[in-house]
């Protein structure tokens, strides 16, 4: 079972990789205020797997610096995570496609080779928060562009073998089915004067195999990622009916689709005219990159 953190709930700057053991706490104090912050607010700061916390679910690094990632166990026992990295594509229907390393392009090996982490394996005690080390080093020559893998904790489970007791109540072999929890995040390097932007399309209310959805196509242009919040009003009307965080379009794809699971009854308060507004992320000042007036059919 495995977690995308495509809608990620906070964003990331960049973090010089000196003076390590005074970011890592600083880094660690943050995890935990914004964590009992959002806890009071009833939303997590982090994207959750499982009883992995992870904080934060995006970087973006300008070539020269590094930054932390901080993981929490917020179980009751201990649990152990294996940390790598992998390359993810986006499709025009928004999801992220495993790829195989032999079947990567050369940015997307030069991306693996250029981001480096440490450690690669962590056992995490309840609430006892720990910090990854996330560097890169972009070798002389490299072309401008925006380079991405994606990073990977996996759960390593528990290899204790069954009870007797439970080979007893079979009358044989007994086999224990584990689910195994992972989660990445992107970490994406930009090298170079870099642009983008982002242009709403038609919207509309539909249904999927998990219930109504609120979808809109989302046009990228440029040579980088656009990544932000979505939110939809009435003409005239402040409140919003519908908030999303952390919706991005990578540079592999020039378009792709938003869908937005909503209840039902919202469903049928989002047909008819209403205003969508694409911004950047808050936490780098939330400009809007596309505003647009549409008719939900």
């Amino acid at each position: 079972m495995f977690g995308q953190a495509e809608h990620d709930q906070r964003a990331v700057g960049t973090t010089r990789t000196n003076d390590c053991g005074i970011v890592s706490m600083l880094r660690i104090m943050q995890f935990l205020f914004a964590f009992s912050l959002a806890l009071g607010a009833g939303a997590l700061p982090a994207r959750a797997a499982g009883d992995l916390l992870v904080a934060p679910t995006r970087i973006v690094l300008d070539g020269s610096r590094g930054t932390e990632v901080v993981l929490n166990n917020i179980g009751s026992t201990p649990a152990t995570y294996r940390i790598s990295l992998e390359i993810k594509r986006m499709t025009a229907a928004g999801g992220l496609d495993e790829i195989a390393e032999a079947d990567a392009s050369e940015a997307e090996k030069a991306a693996l080779a250029m981001i480096s982490f440490s450690p690669r394996r962590v056992v995490l005690p309840p609430n006892q928060p720990q910090v990854i080390r996330v560097g890169v080093r972009v070798p002389e020559g490299t072309p401008a562009g925006e380079y991405r893998a994606h990073m990977l904790f996996r759960a390593v489970p528990d290899t204790a073998p069954a009870t007797d007791g439970a080979k007893a109540a079979s009358g044989g072999v007994s086999i224990a089915l584990t689910p195994i929890y992972g989660i990445t995040i992107p970490v994406i390097v930009r090298i170079g004067a870099l642009g983008a932007t982002a242009s709403i399309g038609a919207a509309r209310v539909e249904e999927t195999p998990d219930g109504p959805a609120f979808a809109f196509d989302l046009t990228r242009t440029g040579n980088r990622s656009v990544y932000g919040d979505i939110e939809v009003t009435r003409p005239g009307v402040s409140e919003p009916l519908l908030r999303a965080r952390g919706i991005a379009v990578y540079p592999e794809v020039g378009a792709r689709t938003v869908s937005l699971r909503v209840p039902a009854e919202l469903a049928a308060t989002l047909r008819g005219p209403v205003r969508i507004r694409y911004s950047e992320d808050r936490e780098i000042g939330g400009g809007t990159i596309d505003e647009a007036d549409r008719v939900v059919r």
